[in-house]
């Protein structure tokens, strides 16, 4: 975890969640620790009940998923926040994803996304996007996110730390309170997306 998301995540925490009036239960996506990590985000969620969830079992790694587009493993509305960082631009359908965020996430939780808009390729097993705040703004306009607060790092601002290499782009987002009908809608247009996936994925 390069040092600029570290700081990316710091700010959403200190903005948004420290003066939270009871601990949170927090999902981090993506959140297996690799050799010669020395950090991950779960050291700014202290009083918070952390979840690492990610595809590979391993450090920091309390729910494994079995599917990336359909986590079957996590019922609705069960985090008061998810996060993820350097971990999106290595999924193939992440609009799917997206969904999958979405449906986790009670109402009026919030969500935070970090990652990069360059970068050299690394494989985890395949890096796939790169995402400027158009796209970030996109995909939250996709899952029924409404958005708090986007940008991409490309400039030393403040003293921030910043990443030459990777220039994170970052988005924050809340799941709004929706009606019965609209939570039916978005019920069946995510049904619809993991159906095409699974098809996809069956005829490789």
């Amino acid at each position: 975890m390069h040092p600029s998301s570290m700081c990316n995540m710091k700010k959403f925490v200190d903005k948004y969640i420290h003066n939270a009036s009871a601990p949170l239960k927090v999902a981090d996506i993506g959140s297996q620790t690799v050799p010669g990590q020395l950090e991950s985000y779960k050291e700014y969620f202290g009083s918070c009940r952390y979840y690492g969830v990610d595809m590979v079992a391993g450090q920091n790694v309390d729910i494994l998923l079995r599917n990336p587009y359909s986590w079957d493993e996590i019922k609705s509305n069960t985090f008061d926040v998810v996060v993820s960082g350097q971990a999106l631009e290595h999924v193939e359908y992440i609009w799917v994803t997206m969904l999958e965020i979405t449906r986790i996430l009670k109402e009026d939780g919030l969500c935070c996304i970090i990652v990069p808009s360059q970068g050299i390729k690394h494989s985890w097993p395949l890096d796939c996007w790169r995402f400027f705040d158009d796209g970030l703004v996109a995909l939250a306009k996709w899952a029924r996110l409404e958005i708090m607060e986007v940008y991409t790092q490309s400039d030393e601002v403040d003293g921030e730390v910043r990443d030459q290499m990777w220039q994170d782009s970052v988005i924050v987002c809340r799941k709004p309170r929706r009606s019965f009908l609209s939570k039916i809608k978005f019920y069946l247009a995510n049904k619809a997306c993991r159906l095409m996936v699974k098809n996809l994925m069956v005829k490789r």
